[in-house]
Order: structure tokens, then C-alpha cells, then sequence
């Protein structure tokens, strides 16, 4: 017989593998009238979309498990991967269980394949959500609060219903509880990363994008009552790292692994960061719509989507090798990642300020070989260890 663990793990596989979003359509099918809306990496609103009764739904493109036919099509060959797969998606039927689509301001490649998900799709709600960038509550704030009103009538409109503050202000305490858990979840794997490898971790985070955030916060909080008794799993010689770069266009599952192979503890990352946006609770007090401005304005990840001030880039990163303990950092970015790879040499100066190892490669979301990873990885490992034994 399975083990408890063995059978959530088994689950969350599942999950991660359900590229037609079947858990989607079996949620909708168990109530008449209900409705999902997908969205695109890395953050949108999910407390307004699930204040008006609806799923919210993370749509992260293929993978290594679909062969793009159709895609290629659309998109020209020097720029990253995920809307190709995402639009190979919709064109097969795998995305119809989705009844609308939100596609973030996190680069041009997603505002671009807003504008085609319109023309492909005229019969679906489609909305290009114009975050911020500028943190000035009287410009940025107005600019934003006037978006989440749009956003807020228009999912309305759709679930055929008025989402009341009260709606709000629950679902921001549901989420607020969720980001909680799965801080929760980050902070176990620093201290004691063998009980809580990150390829779980990942898993995890994934379920959370098909699954209700309340299923999803008992899901990680039963995981983290059975990982540590696991008799099998014990502390290793490895390397503790920072993994950053993958805020958006994820890695397959395969990369994760072949990092841990090749003796790198992952004890911090950004892997879908849209999770855990937020670095403090939201607010449930007042008026929820500005409590949401509020917290966007100053509770959220500074990442390479975002504005920051000359000199800032690099702060985050820095505090976080030294917050988890970590002895290097892996630049493991996109191909084609504009942001990640425009940010980058920033992130690299920081470190070098602070005498602080690193290294770098990129994926593809697609990307079936690791031979090359894993020997560059394992070599940084070993020199981190020989380095800290000088």
C-alpha cells in the first residue's frame, strides 16, 4: 500500500500532467453555472476573480509534455517558449474549460499574445491587465484602483452576479491564509530542505493553480505533517543555492531534479512567485479594493517585472542568501527572457559586491536534456564546498 505521502505526491503528479485542465472542468461540472477564468504568469488579482464565485486558474503553457504543431505559427522563433505552447493549447481544446483569460503587463510577448487571444478567440472574455510602475499611491495607486474596478464589474458581468466587499474581504483572508501556508512551506525547506525537496515544493505550488486556494491550503499543510516522516529521507552533503529567474516561463520538472542530483539543496527560488506575491497580509479592515491597491503598492515581490529606484536591483537577492543560509545562486532564466536576462547583470554585480558564488544557464519550458545542466551544476556545487572548506 501506497503511503499517505505517496498518494498527495501522486496527486499533485497528476495534476501537473492534466494538460486538458480536467480537475478544472470536473469543478465546474459539479455545480451548474460555474465558471474559470485562466490567467498568465506572474501576478493578477485572484482574491477579485474568486470573490465573484469563479476559479482562478494558472495557465503556464505545455511544458515538455505537449509538441507544439500549431504555435510555432504564431510566434517568431527568438523569444521564449510559453505563449507558443499556450497558444498550441487553446488550438487543440485543451484551455476550453476556461471561460475567460487574464494576461498580465509582465513583458511584450504576453501583451502580444493578449491581442491574438482576442482575434483567435472573439466569443471569450479577454482582458490585458495594466499592472503599475509607477509605486506613487496619488499615480500609480489611481492608475490601479481604476483597473481593479474595471476588473471587478467585469467579472461581475460574467458570473452574473454583484461581488460585494464582504465577497472581497473573504477571499482576501482565504489567500491571505493560503501565501501564509506556503510561506510556511518555503521555510521548512530552508532549514531541513532533504524533507522537502524542492521537485515536491514545485508540485505543490503547481496544484495550487487548477485547485480552490482553500483545497490548496490543506493540501500543503497536510504535506507538511507527512514529508518529515519519512524514515528514507536524511540530511546530505549538498550545497545550499538560491535558484533564481524562472518568475515566469517555468523549467520541467526534469530540471528540478537534475539539480538535486547534481548535490544542490534549492533552499530559496522564484518559481511561480505569483503565489506568494505578497510579503504581508493583506488588510481584510476597510475598503478591500484600496487594501488591494495598497498592498500591490508596498507588499509586493520586487522581481524583474517590477520598477525599482537605481542601485535597489540586487537588495532581495542578497538578503535572501543570507535570510536561507545559502553558499551560492543559480541564474537559471528563460531563453529569450527579456526581464530575467535584462536584469541579470544587476543581480550579478550585487553579488559580486558581497563575495557571493554563482552561476548561469538557461531553459526552455520544453527542454527534454539536462546532461549539460547537470555537469555545469555539479561543478558549481563541488567548488562551493571546496571554496567553503578553504
Amino acid at each position: 500500500m501506497r503511503s499517505e505521502l505517496g498518494k498527495l505526491l501522486a496527486h499533485v503528479q497528476a495534476l501537473y500532467e492534466d494538460l486538458d485542465l480536467q480537475a478544472v472542468a470536473d469543478w465546474k461540472a459539479a455545480v451548474p453555472g460555474r465558471r474559470a477564468i485562466g490567467y498568465m504568469p506572474i501576478y493578477v488579482p485572484r482574491e477579485v476573480i474568486h470573490a465573484a464565485g469563479l476559479l482562478p486558474v494558472g495557465v503556464l503553457g505545455g511544458g515538455d509534455r505537449l509538441e507544439i504543431i500549431r504555435g510555432d505559427a504564431y510566434f517568431q522563433s527568438y523569444i521564449c517558449h510559453i505563449p507558443r505552447s499556450t497558444i498550441e493549447l487553446a488550438l487543440t481544446q485543451r484551455l476550453d474549460a476556461l471561460d475567460g483569460m487574464l494576461f498580465p503587463s509582465i513583458c511584450d510577448v504576453i501583451r502580444n499574445l493578449s491581442g491574438m487571444w482576442q482575434m483567435l478567440f472573439p466569443e471569450r472574455y479577454v482582458r490585458y491587465v495594466d499592472l503599475p510602475q509607477n509605486f506613487d499611491p496619488k499615480v500609480g495607486g489611481a492608475f490601479w484602483r481604476r483597473e481593479l474596478d474595471t476588473l471587478r464589474d467585469d467579472l461581475a458581468n460574467l458570473a452574473n452576479r454583484p461581488i460585494e466587499d464582504e465577497d472581497l474581504r473573504q477571499s482576501i483572508a482565504v489567500y491571505n491564509d493560503n501565501r501564509q501556508v506556503i510561506a510556511q512551506l518555503y521555510g521548512e525547506r530552508s532549514q531541513r530542505p532533504w524533507f522537502f525537496p524542492t521537485s515536491e515544493v514545485y508540485l505543490l505550488l503547481r496544484a495550487g493553480n487548477v485547485l480552490q486556494p482553500e483545497e490548496h491550503s490543506e493540501l500543503v499543510r497536510e504535506y507538511l505533517e507527512l514529508a518529515p516522516l519519512e524514515e528514507d529521507r536524511r540530511e546530505q552533503d549538498m550545497s545550499r543555492v538560491v535558484l533564481v529567474g524562472m518568475f515566469c516561463e517555468q523549467p520541467p520538472l526534469g530540471l528540478l531534479l537534475t539539480l538535486a542530483r547534481a548535490g544542490c539543496w534549492i533552499v530559496d527560488d522564484d518559481l511561480l512567485l505569483g503565489h506568494r506575491w505578497f510579503v504581508d497580509d493583506i488588510s481584510t479592515d476597510g475598503d478591500p479594493m484600496e487594501n488591494l491597491v495598497t498592498a500591490y503598492l508596498a507588499q509586493g515581490a520586487r522581481t524583474a517585472s517590477v520598477y525599482q529606484p537605481e542601485g535597489r536591483r540586487g537588495g532581495w537577492l542578497v538578503e535572501s542568501v543570507k535570510t536561507n543560509h545559502a553558499e551560492g545562486v543559480i541564474f537559471c532564466a528563460p531563453s529569450f527572457c527579456d526581464p530575467a536576462l535584462l536584469e541579470q547583470p544587476m543581480l550579478v554585480e550585487a553579488l559580486e559586491r558581497n563575495s557571493i558564488p554563482h552561476t548561469q544557464f538557461k531553459y526552455s519550458e520544453d527542454t527534454g536534456q539536462f546532461a549539460v545542466i547537470r555537469e555545469q551544476a555539479g561543478t558549481f556545487s563541488d567548488s562551493i564546498r571546496l571554496w567553503s572548506e578553504a
